[in-house]
């Protein structure tokens, strides 16, 4: 889980996924970096929504987070917010991308486990990034 969460982090995992598949599919190149840049753009707008909610991170007593974070805001989970909006945006250029959410469930599933976030926290970004993926121009 610490490895995905490494993954996830910036949306680096998301990026490289999206540069990999422009390199691979010449058809569809410019839609793909668009993909690439949402990793990134889809956690600089979620931390907009962090900034204004203002959440802080979960504390369990006796039990300390076994990942860290840029900040001590929670609300919503930026890896789920990328996580969802590239699986989301990919899987409108091709639906075989749907092999993304995989990917993007593990890396959400794997907030509220290291300590990082509350369940409500990763739904929210689940749905932030659906949003995104969606509305996204490609």
């Amino acid at each position: 889980m610490r490895m995905l969460g490494k993954a996830g982090n910036n949306g680096a995992v998301w990026f490289a996924i999206g540069i990999g598949l422009a390199l691979i599919d010449s058809d569809h190149r410019r839609e793909w970096f668009h993909v690439a840049l949402l990793g990134p753009a889809a956690i600089v707008i979620n931390f907009g929504v962090k900034a204004v909610v203002r959440r802080q991170r979960p504390v369990l007593e006796g039990l300390p987070p076994l990942g860290g974070a840029p900040s001590s805001l929670s609300f919503p989970s930026a890896h789920a917010t990328s996580s969802f909006a590239v699986a989301t945006a990919a899987t409108r250029i091709a639906p075989e991308a749907a092999v993304l959410y995989v990917l993007a469930l593990a890396l959400s599933i794997g907030r509220p486990y290291l300590g990082m976030h509350y369940p409500s926290d990763v739904l929210a970004g689940a749905i932030l990034g659906v949003a995104l993926g969606l509305f996204v121009p490609l």
